[in-house]
């Protein structure tokens, strides 16, 4: 017998060895009845997780982009109750600017300079460099004394509306009394 002969004979015999020695089991079925109650005693809470309601703001905004309107929008949520709402609000600012461009483009330059004097930076740039915010169709240095002549004007006026002025002018009694009441405190004082 050459070496290959008696390799495949050990082979064959290792392996009927194996085989035969792999035990299977019998299938007997053992047939039992079995009676069990189950009692039990408890509570039982349940709690149901679940996503809150949510209250969606509006989206408010301009289509176009020539608007001075800006979107304002908001919303609340309760577990009941949601509320939501939006709106639009004017920007004075932008309409002001637009309106000063258009004057300008249109070649009222003056006036659209005045249009832009609305604004007290704009009014106080303007003084501060020279060249005052036009007054009732004057410029320049007849501007500028009509713009003083004005505040002159309010001081005078503020100063004639104040109450304790016309406390004082309206009659000799008044006066009198306010004086004696006032010599009486300043007596009290220096006591």
């Amino acid at each position: 017998m050459s070496k290959i002969s008696r390799i495949r004979l050990f082979t064959a015999l290792l392996f009927f060895i194996t085989v035969g020695n792999t035990v299977f089991a019998e299938d007997d079925v053992i047939k039992t009845d079995t009676n069990s109650t189950v009692t039990s005693t408890g509570s039982m809470d349940t709690t149901v997780k679940s996503p809150p309601p949510s209250a969606i703001s509006p989206q408010i905004g301009g289509s176009n982009s020539d608007l001075c309107t800006v979107g304002v929008a908001g919303a609340v949520q309760t577990q009941i109750l949601g509320i939501s709402a939006g709106r639009t609000v004017r920007d004075m600012n932008c309409e002001k600017l637009k309106n000063a461009k258009t004057m300008y483009d249109m070649g009222m330059k003056v006036a659209a300079v005045s249009v832009m004097c609305q604004d007290e930076r704009v009014f106080e740039a303007m003084l501060n460099a020279g060249t005052p915010c036009p007054k009732d169709g004057l410029v320049g240095d007849k501007a500028r004394l009509a713009w003083e002549m004005e505040a002159v004007e309010q001081t005078i006026q503020r100063e004639q509306n104040n109450p304790m002025r016309k406390i004082f002018n309206e009659n000799i009694e008044t006066k009198t009394g306010l004086s004696v009441i006032i010599s009486t405190l300043a007596f009290l004082l220096f006591l």
